[in-house]
């Protein structure tokens, strides 16, 4: 059995094999998954998991350098955009796209990581980094 880390083997395998430049994406309840993509399930009811809990555990474990988020975010849920800027340090690249170009983008991510969170626009796209 794992000791620590991800224990959640899917997102452990994902994270595992990410590359320089390849994409992981998480998200609210409601954001329409590709049939391309692989969608790891993990939420329960309302609100749980949450979509920081999450994050907080994949960047535990993965280096990234770019996150893509919703334009619409700072309109209309400017406290998600504040929890999840905070978490990331000057390196990481922010880009705002349109939150119809980031689901379309989905269809390029390794997998996307459903959550139960159920705010306006709560979805995040990691650009994997390297460690070197």
């Amino acid at each position: 059995m794992k000791k620590k880390g991800i224990l959640n083997s899917d997102i452990s395998r994902v994270v595992a094999d990410m590359g320089h430049m390849d994409w992981l994406a998480i998200g609210d309840a409601g954001t329409p998954v590709p049939r391309e993509t692989e969608k790891i399930d993990l939420s329960i009811k309302k609100g749980l998991p949450s979509l920081l809990a999450v994050l907080d555990a994949v960047l535990d474990e993965l280096a990234v350098e770019k996150i893509y988020l919703a334009e619409e975010i700072k309109q209309q849920n400017p406290a998600m955009l504040e929890q999840l800027t905070q978490r990331f340090g000057e390196s990481v690249t922010v880009v705002f796209i349109s939150h119809i170009a980031l689901k379309q983008n989905l269809k390029q991510s390794k997998a996307f990581i459903r959550t139960g969170e159920e705010t306006p626009f709560a979805n995040i796209i990691l650009e994997s980094g390297v460690i070197f």
